[in-house]
């Protein structure tokens, strides 16, 4: 059972809780009261055409599957987990009736854990970062008269002063231990070294872990290093670290401490003691929420003794869009940075900040994060504060980002969206054509039921659907694509009408009775224009918006 769900189990696109129009918290009443109106609907002894019978009798099979699963909580239970192919799992024989939902929810999530751990140890987690140091000051601090006798002067001088190069891969020994191998190649104007790095880590318990830490360099020489996290509270934990850098003038120890505590549920405090070769104490106050990033840090050690504060806002939008600006100052200077980043495709976040300080001058620091992987482009502009550079510093990356996006970005995502449903489409075309069939048969099939309930809801001036429609409606200036992409569901509508009312749950309506999905991966709508106590009503309704008709708001007026 385990080994069969290592494959991604899929929902199957029939959900029998659509079928039987009932809630995902129906009762065993509800589910016996909507069982048995479609019992009488697709019953097959009804129907004496030989081609009704047979397709009654599949419609009929369905139903009974679908009340049949959905009856008995253990089967339910699976079925609300992971589908109707959950139950096609072998293995689920083996848990015994008597389990209640919530045990056999607790066994999915032993195999689970069992299953994410088997993947572990075919997982290397690779990370790595690369980054490029540009010097571009010639493009605002030139002095014209250097290049009067020089070939070529007339054009400014840009050139790469530094690369940083680091990668890491994980190695899952055991369920408990990992090892790290990391390594990192560095370069500054023409001078650079390297530097590899193993480490070890074992989880003790839920509560704690520990690392060796074991590296060799050309520069720093040999290290050997020690880490350990311990909570000690639900709401505090530590870290601590030591180590030993051995180099040709002598050993060199180091020590770092940490204490965090949730001061609530969306605040952090931090107080970090750290001695060495720059020793320091650090306090800090961290306040994520999700819509804002906020944080307050002091920090008095030597060499460096700094105030620092940023914030952070998050737009919610789909490209997941951030603006930022924070200012430090200390002994060093003052450093004031600004910037945003955003989601520029699934796996890819694109960031642009501004730096400006004294006597640093002004930079532009670009990142590219794709998937696991960091690019990091700081861009040196000028060793003064020069007005002309920050203007371009903040204008000229937001510029070509939009003229990126526009002409590359948005043709190529919009593009492979396109091909993606086109393959959707191509994968479910059988099932499609299937469904189609059933819902074109179970039509055929409530021809009869409908003439009687629309004479009896005539004969109360009750509910009566003139027209439904099902699928994607687009522009006017489209009418073909629309025709082609809804479908005509008012017979099916008006059999699920009851008491001069229609009521449907909160899922894709393409799994109701008479339906099927008319624009595979695309957002659908139902459009209903019916008439109630003799005047006309109209709605709209998204695909998995819970419906009751009729209603005073949808009443058409007069003038309409």
């Amino acid at each position: 059972m385990a080994a069969a769900l290592e494959n991604e189990l899929e929902v199957d696109n029939e959900d029998y809780y659509s079928l039987l129009n009932v809630r995902r918290e129906a009762t065993q009443e509800e589910l016996k009261s909507s069982y048995r109106r479609l019992c009488m609907l697709y019953h097959p002894d009804k129907h004496r055409d030989p081609e009704l019978k047979r397709q009654a009798e599949q419609l009929f099979t369905n139903v009974h599957q679908a009340y049949e699963v959905l009856s008995d909580p253990q089967s339910r239970a699976i079925y609300d987990i992971f589908g109707k192919k959950g139950l096609e799992v072998e293995g689920w024989e083996v848990v015994e009736r008597k389990r209640t939902p919530a045990e056999i929810r607790e066994e999915y999530e032993r195999l689970q854990r069992e299953r994410d751990e088997r993947r572990l140890q075919q997982r290397t987690n690779p990370k790595g970062t690369i980054s490029v140091g540009i010097d571009a000051t010639d493009l605002f601090d030139r002095y014209e008269e250097d290049f009067e006798d020089v070939p070529g002067g007339g054009f400014p001088h840009i050139e790469i002063n530094r690369m940083h190069i680091s990668q890491s891969i994980e190695a899952p020994l055991t369920t408990s231990d990992t090892a790290v191998l990391s390594g990192s190649l560095s370069t500054h104007n023409g001078n650079g070294g390297g530097n590899i790095n193993l480490c070890v880590r074992r989880v003790t318990s839920a509560r704690g872990w520990g690392e060796l830490e074991f590296g060799a360099g050309d520069i720093r020489g040999p290290l050997f290093g020690m880490k350990v996290f311990r909570n000690v509270t639900a709401r505090c934990f530590v870290t601590a670290q030591w180590g030993l850098q051995f180099s040709s003038r002598g050993v060199r120890p180091s020590a770092t401490t940490m204490m965090a505590r949730h001061l609530d549920q969306n605040t952090m405090g931090y107080l970090q003691w750290r001695w060495g070769s720059q020793s320091a104490m650090t306090t800090s106050i961290v306040r994520d929420t999700k819509t804002s990033h906020f944080t307050l840090a002091l920090q008095l050690g030597v060499p460096h003794s700094y105030l620092m504060m940023s914030y952070q806002y998050k737009f919610q939008d789909e490209d997941q869009t951030k603006v930022k600006g924070s200012i430090k100052t200390g002994f060093f200077g003052t450093v004031v940075e600004y910037g945003a980043e955003r989601k520029i495709s699934r796996h890819s976040v694109l960031a642009a900040t501004v730096s400006i300080g004294v006597p640093q001058g002004v930079s532009l620091k670009i990142r590219l994060n794709r998937a696991s992987q960091t690019y990091l482009f700081p861009i040196h502009l000028t060793d003064q504060i020069l007005p002309s550079a920050v203007f371009y510093a903040t204008v000229g990356p937001l510029a070509i980002y939009l003229a990126v996006q526009k002409l590359i970005i948005m043709p190529y995502v919009r593009a492979h969206k396109e091909q993606e449903l086109e393959k959707q489409k191509e994968d479910s075309a059988s099932e499609i054509a299937r469904r189609k069939q059933e819902a074109e048969a179970a039509v055929l099939l409530m021809q009869e039921s409908v003439k009687r309930i629309i004479d009896a809801e005539e004969s109360k001036m009750g509910l009566i659907i003139l027209n439904a429609w099902y699928g994607k409606f687009v522009s006017d200036n489209s009418q073909r694509r629309e025709r082609a992409k809804v479908i005509d569901v008012t017979v099916p509508l008006q059999c699920l009408v009851k008491d001069s009312k229609l009521i449907l749950t909160e899922a894709s309506k393409a799994g109701l009775p008479g339906f099927y999905d008319p624009c595979v991966g695309e957002e659908k709508s139902l459009k209903l224009l019916y008439q109630f106590r003799g005047a006309m009503h109209q709605v709209l309704s998204g695909d998995t918006e819970p419906l009751r008709i009729p209603k005073q708001s949808h009443r058409i007026g007069s003038e309409t």
